[in-house]
């Protein structure tokens, strides 16, 4: 009988020593979760009857270290929160290991070809919230796109006084109080100004005269003021127009609201028009919340799509496809789908992976009490063999 028990006593220890041994091995395998061998006891009746292992449980809730790798389509979490993949066949992966690139098809994808999931955006570059989806990159260059609308916020001086030389003329310095050159593009992305002169023409009035290129555009826009310095009129934008050759007439609505007049120096505050020439991509960029970005050598980004992470009533009752891979189970429960960085789901670190969760230390510990326990084992069956040898030489 003490044979057999110590047989299953070699039998659990040695599945222990291979779990240990697998540990090890993936010490250095990103986003790897450490397993960790149970055994309970096996009776018959009252009768002991050596030992069994019961099961191997995965420490998935202890997260690794995050290193940087200064890569873009390097995703780390730091905190609750699973990667969500999708494999060809349609199979749905959670997992840790945040090391991600691009298929030929521009999917983002990670080593085994899964593809990462989150919400992808319409043609308009909208988020489609609520609708999971493979995430694409657009690998196009970036048309041009005219300049339709400017926001433009400014302090004209109450101070200032009206002009002693008349009529306006934009080479006389003399014939306006202040002016501001803003850069505008047409339908091709060609690059044009519009400028902007302002002359007062009485307490709380000014006049705006508009030139595109150095050529007038349209009537000189009136702009009155309250006693107190607020914008009067107009109240809705003042459309400009301006014919240019080989492209479309530029359009601009020039929107001036915030625009105050107080005993200061002219200044301008907001300068934000619309449009942008044409650019070529070069680069990624992953914000912390999990939105991806394609950067295009005119300065513009064109959001892509949105990570989403994934959480579990009971992320220790997930079935284990790697190391390093997950998939759903009763046990689990069905995945909680969000934002990193809300609730309870961690942060998203673009440029940094996380580390196997290995303790090395404590794994070489396990490691020798688990040869010491092989050693006992076998011990006991040296010592049971020698018994049986002594009983049968007696008889």
């Amino acid at each position: 009988m003490s044979f057999n028990i110590a047989l299953t006593g070699l039998n659990a220890v040695n599945e222990q020593l291979n779990t240990i041994s697998h540990n090890i091995a993936n010490a250095g395998t990103v986003g790897f979760k450490s397993s960790r061998t149970e055994f309970g006891s096996v009776f018959a009746d009252s009768q002991a009857m050596g030992v069994e292992v019961v099961g191997s449980t995965q420490s998935i809730s202890q997260g690794g270290s995050l290193v940087s790798t200064g890569r873009n389509l390097d995703l780390a979490i730091s905190g609750g929160g699973f990667f969500v993949t999708k494999a060809t066949n349609g199979n749905v992966l959670y997992t840790r290991a945040g090391v991600f690139g691009s298929d030929k098809e521009n999917y983002l994808v990670n080593s085994t070809g899964t593809r990462l999931q989150g919400y992808p955006t319409d043609a308009a570059g909208n988020l489609l919230v609520g609708t999971l989806g493979d995430l694409q990159i657009s690998n196009a260059n970036l048309p041009a796109q005219a300049t339709d609308r400017l926001e433009f916020v400014a302090n004209l001086d109450a101070d200032a006084t009206v002009p002693t030389v008349a009529p306006f003329d934009p080479a006389n310095l003399n014939t306006y109080n202040s002016t501001y050159t803003t850069r505008v593009y047409d339908s091709q992305g060609r690059e044009h100004t519009l400028t902007q002169y302002f002359v007062k023409t009485a307490a709380n009035q000014w006049n705006a005269h508009y030139y595109v290129d150095s050529n007038a555009v349209g009537a000189p826009q009136a702009l009155n003021f309250s006693t107190n310095g607020s914008l009067t009129a107009p109240v809705a934008p003042v459309n400009l127009t301006a014919a240019l050759p080989g492209v479309d007439p530029l359009a601009i609505a020039l929107d001036y609201t915030g625009t105050s007049q107080h005993g200061s120096d002219f200044v301008v505050t907001t300068n934000r028009p619309s449009g942008y020439a044409p650019g070529e991509q070069n680069g990624l960029a992953v914000e912390k919340d999990g939105r991806v970005f394609v950067n295009y050598s005119n300065g513009q980004r064109l959001l892509q799509g949105q990570v989403v992470l994934a959480n579990f009533a009971n992320a220790g009752g997930l079935a284990n496809e790697s190391g390093t891979a997950w998939r759903e189970t009763s046990e689990s429960g069905n995945p909680l789908i969000g934002i990193a960085g809300i609730g309870a789901f961690g942060n998203l670190s673009a440029g940094s992976l996380e580390n196997s969760n290995v303790d090395l230390t404590q794994q070489l510990v396990s490691l020798m009490e688990g040869q010491r326990n092989y050693q006992a084992n076998t011990k006991v069956m040296t010592t049971d063999k020698e018994l049986t040898q002594v009983l049968f030489s007696a008889i």
